[in-house]
């Protein structure tokens, strides 16, 4: 048998613990701006979306002549 399947849940237990402990855990400070630089860019993409949007649809009304 794989030597893996043999550990028992307090070694994995323990092996877990171990590996968190040496995880570098960003400060406050770096999860605020990366939150906000991501909500920023969220909103700069909706923005530029909308406006794609409307602009094809400004598009296929002008040339089509749909919804007249």
């Amino acid at each position: 048998m794989d030597a893996m399947a043999m550990t028992n849940p307090f070694t994995f237990l323990q092996q877990v613990r171990s590996e968190t402990a040496k995880v570098t855990w960003p400060s406050r400070r770096e999860t605020m701006i990366s939150t906000i630089m991501v909500l920023s860019m969220v909103v700069l993409a909706s923005i530029f979306f909308f406006a794609v949007d409307q602009l094809y649809g400004w598009g296929f009304d002008l040339v089509f002549g749909l919804g007249r």
